[in-house]
């Protein structure tokens, strides 16, 4: 096949991508405006002659194929962390991916252009090798997370139990990167964990998930208290990344008895706006803080948020991860498929998350940097894999002004 030909092909391969952000597709979906239009072909015309231009003077045969590939992941992940091209391979893959696999306690995302740990499940293999948010996973295997989309990555990270998975991470104030070797396991989340402080008159409530079993499990834990007398609350939010929108306003709403709790928007999605119901709420009365920090994430940033905006609670701790949008799959010609963010969920306030994140009014640093200081020293698995001994837990010093703040409400 001639080459002006093949780049012919692999130019209108970019425009059917393209087409997806001009708005138009096979079905009639209505095209954008002309001027859009016009400079969405204006690009893929400089793609083309890019692309000639390293068929034909690049200092080696350049392997085409994965130049497009690349151009295409950069082109989606350009917008946001979870919009992803797949290759026909990974989306084939993705498909057939049913979850229930085992896994590491990883919760990821893509920041800087890698794999970032938005959070980490206690007790899991992660946990037990001192991963924790914010460290960057440069490679899983042999294969560098900059050259992966981030639904391949989550992927890769699963597995059957039993079997190794090698990561290779960076961590703050570290120059190299470590190479650890992790085991999966089936993973659970820890039940919703509940404390009572000074003299049983502050309720702490912990779920590591927002999904609907713990949900359930704080709405038991809340009615319980009204019975038993609790004056005050305390929800920590702190390294939650996962679970479901519609559970994240269920359980804004216990706290919360009217007004917004979040909105959802996009370019063709109609502005949705959610609010709370009434009869939804359980005690929107006691003096309550939630402990948030970078960890934070998704479905957690609108319960914090919508508190938060409501003026119903105070947040303490650090600013959150910053992630809430939804996702449609477009599948492509070839076998491919574009994952693209449709809508974003947005605070009362109208802030994105995606954007803005959620800034607690009472910052105080996490802790952490204070373990990550005092894990230097090395030991080494049976594999001979070096991972970080685990330094004796520092104070913690977010929860303590969380429980200062409360202690000097009146309930």
């Amino acid at each position: 096949m001639p080459k002006s030909l093949k780049i012919s092909l692999l130019a209108v391969s970019v425009a059917l991508v393209l087409c997806v952000f001009v708005g138009v597709n096979a079905h009639g979906v209505r095209a954008a405006s002309e001027d859009s239009q016009q400079g969405a072909y204006n690009q893929i015309n400089v793609y083309g002659e890019v692309l000639q231009h390293i068929q034909s003077d690049y200092v080696e045969v350049p392997n085409i194929p994965q130049v497009t590939n690349g151009a295409l992941r950069g082109l989606l992940e350009s917008l946001d962390a979870d919009s992803s091209y797949l290759t026909p391979a990974d989306y084939k893959a993705y498909k057939e991916d049913k979850g229930g696999k085992a896994q590491v306690g990883l919760n990821v995302s893509k920041r800087y252009g890698y794999a970032t740990i938005v959070s980490v499940v206690p007790g899991s293999p992660a946990d037990k090798a001192n991963l924790s948010d914010g460290d960057i996973i440069e490679a899983i295997g042999n294969l560098d997370t900059r050259d992966l989309s981030l639904a391949v990555i989550r992927l890769l990270l699963e597995g059957a139990p039993g079997t190794d998975l090698q990561i290779a991470v960076i961590r703050p104030r570290k120059a190299e990167p470590e190479k650890i070797m992790l085991k999966r396991v089936i993973v659970s989340e820890p039940p919703v964990s509940e404390t009572l402080y000074e003299d049983a008159s502050i309720l702490y409530l912990k779920p590591m998930d927002i999904d609907r079993e713990h949900v359930q499990e704080v709405e038991s834990k809340l009615k319980a208290m009204n019975k038993a007398g609790n004056k005050k609350i305390l929800l920590d939010l702190r390294d939650v990344a996962g679970g479901e929108m519609p559970e994240a306003i269920r359980l804004a709403n216990f706290f919360i008895g009217s007004g917004t709790i979040t909105t959802l928007e996009g370019q063709k999605f109609p502005k949705q706006t959610f609010s709370a119901e009434p009869s939804k709420a359980i005690n929107t009365t006691a003096p309550m803080a939630v402990l948030v920090n970078r960890g934070t994430s998704g479905p957690a940033e609108v319960v914090a948020a919508a508190i938060q905006d409501d003026k119903r609670g105070q947040l303490v701790g650090e600013k959150t991860f910053g992630e809430g949008s939804l996702q449609k799959t477009f599948d492509l010609p070839d076998g491919s498929a574009v994952i693209l963010s449709i809508a974003k969920y947005a605070s009362p306030s109208g802030k994105q998350f995606d954007s803005d994140a959620v800034t607690p009014g009472t910052i105080v640093a996490s802790n952490q940097d204070a373990l990550d200081e005092g894990s230097d020293d090395d030991t080494s698995t049976s594999n001979g894999a070096a991972t970080p001994k685990k330094a004796a837990p520092a104070p913690d010093d977010q929860l303590t002004k969380a429980l200062d703040l409360l202690k000097a409400k009146t309930a």
